[in-house]
């Protein structure tokens, strides 16, 4: 709870909004740089396939599965403390990858910046909550978006320039440089905010889902190593099923649950979850594969690759606040769903540009799937919120989040393995399983090692022929996933007859 005799200035929920905002411009640039560089980070650190993938899923596992808890703590312990807490370990965790020695620590190092990057994601937005309302907190929301965007639009190319001036290593000093910037801001212009109701973390629960990502996730990465039918990866996905069984009992049971269950009987809430995961097969798994192939399977340089990955990005430079615009006229659901069509017209597209042919001919595609992907990026988490009351913003958030990050991590778990199966598919002979997972991590002279009665002009178009189906595979997903998101979020709003005063909201479109 808030004081509301203390409510800040414009120009102090500025520097809130800037606070948030350059935090919300680092957490992409950990996304999208390590896979810019990644044929650097194994020729500095080696690692197997496995190790390698660890080096993006330990920070989308931590971050995802950490979220919804990171938000039950800044309602329960404050919102302000919670943030500047997670902005802190944020700065200090990027600070200790520059000197990570090892793959093993650097794998470590990267599941430790997730946690603390979910305490400031999920911190900083439950605080906007409280200081913005009605249409200024849509807006603000919607210029989070874009700071997400700026990160994901310029974190390739200044990943690629830093790493090729100053090594790999230093593109985590741009992010210790917003965070710690971030932090100054916020600990002299954050108030202080709790739920007056809340009843602290529901350990059980956050235990529970915690584990079942984390077994999920190991499961689907091990599998084209060991292959689908090996005994571990089988007790893997079979414990992760069994404890996400577990989170679900729980958090029905529970008097004050970390997530709302009964909230998914309404469709207008479903329909905002299902629009949190469609980002991952449309657009955020390519933020990791399209880098992996221009530079490890192209021969592209970083610094090119990167530049060709702002056509992907630099539509969420702009557009997202546009559709915020555009919002006041023209009803979500349609914007949404025209969005991820639009996509999916892009993936197609892109699926039929060869590998090894010209790169240049994948930047329209690339700019129509970003471009696609930019209107329901701008309105995603102003729809989030809207759908609780400001005093469980931390809950609303920690939701809607955990699906968009957990589905991120999941998606891109689940597409490497598929793209791993159909590169080996593709390819003749013995040890083709362990050639398409040095193919999928952009190793092309260890898949050559592994696959010695292969030329590297055949690795190549085995690698591209799964790449073109995959692409195919992802489109399909869009079309269906708006067509479902059109129809849940065109639903008209809870009615308040029906819901606990607890969860009655006002709608988005209002």
């Amino acid at each position: 709870m808030t004081d509301p005799t203390l409510a800040p200035s414009a120009a102090r929920k500025a520097l809130i909004l800037l606070s948030v905002c350059l935090t919300a411009i680092a957490m992409p640039l950990t996304f999208t740089g390590p896979a810019v560089v990644l044929t650097a980070i194994a020729q500095t650190l080696g690692g197997s396939p496995v190790a390698l993938n660890w080096v993006t899923n330990a920070f989308m596992l931590t971050f995802g599965s950490a979220l919804m808890a990171a938000g039950a703590l800044s309602d329960s312990f404050g919102r302000k403390r919670v943030f500047l807490t997670g902005v802190a370990g944020f700065a200090l965790a990027s600070l200790a990858l520059v000197g990570a020695h090892s793959i093993l620590i650097f794998d470590l190092l990267r599941a430790l910046q997730g946690l603390a990057a979910a305490a400031a994601f999920a911190g900083g937005m439950a605080a906007l909550a409280q200081e913005f309302s009605g249409g200024a907190r849509m807006r603000a929301f919607s210029v989070v978006g874009a700071s997400f965007g700026a990160g994901l639009s310029f974190g390739p190319i200044s990943s690629g320039l830093m790493s090729a001036t100053f090594g790999w290593p230093s593109i985590f000093l741009a992010v210790v440089a917003l965070t710690a910037a971030s932090f100054i801001i916020g600990i002299i212009v954050l108030r202080e905010s709790r739920d007056p109701l809340a009843r602290g973390l529901d350990w059980p629960g956050a235990t529970s889902f915690t584990l079942a990502l984390t077994l999920f996730t190991y499961g689907v990465l091990q599998a084209p190593e060991s292959g689908w039918t090996d005994p571990l990866v089988g007790a893997l996905l079979l414990g992760a099923l069994a404890l996400m069984a577990l989170f679900v009992r729980i958090e029905l049971n529970s008097p004050r649950p970390m997530l709302d269950l009964s909230l998914f009987r309404y469709g207008r809430f479903v329909g905002v979850q299902l629009l949190a995961a469609a980002p991952a097969y449309a657009f955020v798994v390519l933020l990791i594969l399209l880098p992996i192939r221009l530079v490890g399977i192209e021969g592209v340089g970083g610094v090119t690759a990167g530049l060709m990955m702002m056509a992907l990005s630099a539509p969420l430079l702009v557009l997202p606040l546009l559709a915020g615009w555009l919002s006041r006229w023209i009803a979500p659901a349609l914007i949404c769903g025209l969005g991820l069509l639009v996509s999916a017209v892009g993936l197609a597209w892109l699926s039929f540009i060869p590998v090894g042919g010209d790169v240049n001919a994948m930047l329209l595609p690339m700019a129509v799937i970003g471009i696609g992907i930019s209107l329901p990026w701008g309105l995603m988490d102003g729809l989030a919120v809207s759908v609780v009351p400001s005093e469980r913003a931390g809950m609303a958030t920690g939701i809607f989040s955990t699906v968009r990050v957990a589905g991120e991590g999941v998606a891109l778990a689940i597409v490497s393995a598929v793209l791993s199966a159909l590169t080996s598919g593709h390819l003749a002979g013995e040890h083709t399983r362990e050639g398409a997972q040095k193919l999928v991590t952009g190793d092309v002279a260890g898949a050559a090692g592994a696959l010695p009665q292969l030329a590297r002009p055949a690795l190549i178009q085995a690698y591209g022929e799964a790449f073109a189906t995959l692409l195919l595979l992802l489109a399909a997903i869009t079309v269906v996933t708006a067509v479902v998101v059109f129809v849940f979020l065109g639903r008209r709003e809870m009615p308040r007859d029906d819901v606990p005063a607890e969860t009655v909201c006002a709608s988005a479109n209002g």
